[in-house]
């Protein structure tokens, strides 16, 4: 993957915003980004078998595989556009740094907030992936670190900010959103509280460092903790 990087920050001239992006560039940005907010793995592969589950996380692997295909052929586009890029001794240590912020914000969640609010900690979709076989689970963790930072952060943050002709902030609000209501369906509304705090740190990690690799090690670390350790 090429190791430089676009500017973070739109070019202007003269203080006049960045011109919008084509107008079949916008669309097919914004057809990516709903249809992939979509729960096409669960359209296409019912049951709760594990090779139903073993079937649904490949079609993950499909659609981030889709996304960087899309980017390079049909934007002819570097996936540095992405965030994508060779990772770096600074990737693993701002990563493992973003994990350990992550945890410990979950960690007062689970121990102070949700026993206050007289919610349980032993969360359904929790349970449930806990009980599945230690080496699925390890693939559950680095596909949903994988893709979701590559879609929610990498492509849907910077394809927002051209179409909004540099909002960055707003593009990075809508995708933390977004991120965060789409757990919504499996996890259950406590884990709402979980998953925003996991989505505002990982964002911020986006936003400050445009390293798609460091926030996969981070999303990857606290997933580990989470599904692996405890």
């Amino acid at each position: 993957m090429p190791e430089t990087l676009e500017p973070q920050t739109p070019i202007t001239v003269n203080g006049t915003p960045p011109a919008r992006p084509s107008r079949r560039r916008s669309f097919g940005a914004v057809v990516i980004m709903v249809v992939y907010c979509l729960p096409l793995t669960g359209w296409l592969i019912r049951g709760n078998s594990l090779s139903a589950e073993v079937g649904r996380e490949l079609v993950y692997w499909a659609l981030a595989l889709g996304l960087v295909t899309y980017v390079v052929i049909a934007e002819r586009r570097p996936v540095s556009s992405i965030g994508l890029r060779r990772p770096t001794w600074k990737s693993l240590v701002i990563g493992s740094f973003g994990a350990c912020l992550m945890v410990a914000g979950m960690a007062f969640i689970y121990l102070v907030i949700f026993p206050s609010l007289g919610l349980s900690s032993n969360e359904a979709g929790t349970v449930a992936v806990k009980a599945l076989p230690f080496w699925f689970r390890v693939f559950l963790i680095v596909r949903a670190a994988v893709f979701e930072e590559m879609f929610f952060r990498g492509f849907m943050i910077e394809r927002l900010t051209e179409i909004t002709r540099g909002h960055r902030l707003g593009a990075a609000a809508i995708s933390c959103v977004l991120f965060t209501a789409l757990h919504l369906g499996y996890w259950g509304w406590a884990h709402l509280m979980i998953a925003g705090f996991g989505g505002v740190v990982l964002t911020a990690l986006y936003l400050w460092r445009r390293d798609l690799a460091a926030n996969m090690i981070a999303h990857l670390l606290t997933d580990a903790v989470g599904f692996l350790l405890a």
